[in-house]
């Protein structure tokens, strides 16, 4: 018998200075039996960053050819695409042929490793932007997992504050790509 994912819900209120952004999102997330909670909240991280009228979770690590969230326009074409992780190149490169915009939150222990690796190849697509995130940032967000969450975010000249109320992490996602 397979395991079902675990529905964790939040109440999101995003004040993102930088784009002008104020809004607050009712979420309901899926985690997979095999995500991890600093996977999962990566994800609500993700969406905190990039959140826009029309931003969604997609069906992420069930369906091999969605993205972990994305934002469509009303013809169904993808104008948003964004992965947590580490995902093969050649991922990357088919995510960058579907969708007008790619956006890649790099994290864990070996992020800096993988970009190594792949950072040649990636540099030639355009249309992608990757940043990285601390490790510790990662774990201690991490740790505001519950099953019911109220969260915060609040962004200013590039850095996020993440958090529930009674605690805050401090988050500065590095831009690895495009270098400005």
């Amino acid at each position: 018998m397979a395991l079902r994912s675990v529905v964790y819900k939040a109440v999101l209120q995003v004040a993102d200075m930088d784009r002008g952004y104020y809004a607050e999102h009712s979420l309901v997330i899926a985690r997979h039996p095999s995500e991890t909670d600093e996977r999962m909240m990566v994800r609500v991280l993700a969406f905190a960053l990039n959140a826009e009228e029309g931003l969604a979770f997609a069906r992420g690590l069930c369906i091999d050819d969605e993205p972990d969230l994305w934002r469509k326009d009303l013809t169904g074409a993808i104008e948003t695409w964004i992965e947590v992780g580490l995902p093969d190149e050649k991922w990357l490169r088919k995510a960058c042929a579907r969708a007008r915009q790619v956006i890649l939150y790099a994290y864990g222990r070996t992020a800096d490793g993988w970009w190594g690796q792949n950072r040649n190849r990636l540099s030639r697509l355009d249309n992608l932007r990757v940043f990285r995130l601390e490790p510790e940032s990662t774990s201690a967000v991490a740790g505001l997992a519950e099953r019911s969450m109220q969260l915060q975010c609040n962004v200013q000249d590039g850095e996020a504050w993440f958090g529930n109320g009674a605690e805050i992490v401090r988050l500065a996602p590095e831009t690895l790509h495009p270098v400005s």
